[in-house]
């Protein structure tokens, strides 16, 4: 699989190579201070990219056909495509394709294939003074099995028709849609949100549903799953948004491994609150940790309120008022979810029966983990050892 970098060039004057051609750098200056920019609508980029500038004549030719670097797959798991807009939200981009795009020999060679799409002509640049170049054209979003949108331009600005149809025929053929933070408005001008949820960014949230009554507009979560069609809130649920996407397509190990490799917590579910609106003083998020970290090493105890709230010297009430705060979640929903994703380790990496599993982690008979399994994930336990098991069961 090639290295997934789009091709980039600063806005300072240099020049640089790529594949075959040769990219000279003017001075396209910073896109978020371009005149009439209003920033409080900024997303990501600017709404005003379509200035007249002589570099656009000298580089027009970076997203001609016959000057895109084939993609060389050395894998044959499922077609990533990111979409690659003048203005294109850099941050964004980048968690889609250090997930997906990144080399890692370790997940064998059905690990995903991934390749950038240019969805508009000319001259595209990126967040940060970037000119950009992209693997191909839009034809690729035609063979892609998941379309990953990062961002968008701002809440105002039209999405091209052609691009929204070309998206509603990619998820009617089959391939899933989602996006991160304001890349939902590209999903809500193809319809299919009509009639589901969908999250966005907290401070976006009301705009789209100006913008888009029919959707479902939830600015309290970090992401979305309905009907092969995903969204996610700010910039860093996107990665949570694509660690569950792994998650589901390779099972918990392979998340966990990618998380590792980002430095970062290896899952937070979907329902957990997008932000803390005061935050939690050192000393009392000090203890929850501790409490948390106990609760993870004894998944089969008895965990009441009182026992949680008794740990770290707090009344009941208290304690739930700043567990809520630090995690987004009550204590019984974060405790089954903890619960859960030991289950799912014990299923991939353990020959374990499943009644055993159930005792381990707390849930106590194999109806109660069943539940809770389904609940989660929409697969009973032996379906997903099925799935996601390296372990041969005799």
């Amino acid at each position: 699989m090639h290295i997934p970098t789009i091709g980039l060039e600063t806005e300072f004057s240099s020049e640089m190579s790529y594949g075959n051609g040769r990219l000279r750098s003017g001075n396209c200056g910073y896109m978020g201070a371009g005149e009439g920019h209003n920033k409080e609508d900024c997303v990501c980029g600017s709404d005003a990219y379509r200035a007249e500038s002589p570099v656009e004549s000298q580089l027009a030719y970076m997203t001609s056909t016959e000057n895109i670097t084939p993609i060389v797959e050395a894998t044959s798991g499922p077609l990533v495509v990111a979409p690659v807009y003048d203005g294109l939200c850099t941050f964004e981009f980048s968690i889609v394709a250090e997930v997906f795009g990144l080399a890692r020999p370790e997940m064998g060679p059905g690990w995903y294939r991934f390749a950038s799409a240019a969805v508009e002509p000319g001259l595209l640049r990126a967040h940060g003074g970037l000119h950009v170049m992209a693997d191909g054209q839009a034809d690729l979003l035609e063979r892609a099995d998941l379309i990953v949108m990062p961002g968008w331009k701002g809440p105002h600005v039209p999405v091209p028709q052609e691009f929204a149809r070309r998206l509603r025929l990619a998820w009617e053929r089959g391939a899933r849609l989602a996006s991160i933070c304001s890349g939902a408005f590209v999903l809500a001008a193809t319809g299919l949100l009509d009639g589901r949820r969908a999250a966005t960014h907290w401070r976006y949230a009301e705009k789209l549903s100006q913008r888009h009554p029919a959707i479902e507009v939830d600015a309290s979560v970090l992401y979305v799953e309905e009907d092969r069609i995903l969204t996610s809130a700010g910039s860093t649920a996107g990665i949570d948004l694509m660690l569950h996407i792994v998650r589901g397509d390779f099972g918990v190990e392979a998340a966990n491994s990618v998380a590792r490799r980002l430095v970062m917590p290896p899952h937070r579910s979907g329902g957990q609150a997008q932000f803390i609106e005061r935050p939690v003083q050192p000393d009392r998020l000090n203890r929850l940790s501790d409490v948390l970290e106990q609760m993870r090493a004894d998944l089969q105890g008895h965990w009441t309120v009182d026992r949680m709230a008794q740990s770290v010297l707090m009344s009941p009430r208290s304690f739930l008022r700043h567990f809520i705060r630090a995690t987004g979640v009550p204590p019984g929903q974060w405790l089954i979810a903890e619960r859960v994703t030991e289950a799912q380790r014990l299923l991939e990496g353990s020959a374990m029966p499943v009644e055993d599993i159930a005792a381990r982690v707390g849930f106590g008979s194999v109806q109660v983990l069943r539940h809770h399994f389904r609940a989660k994930l929409g697969l009973a336990p032996r379906d997903y050892r099925a799935m996601f098991s390296a372990v041969r069961i005799s």
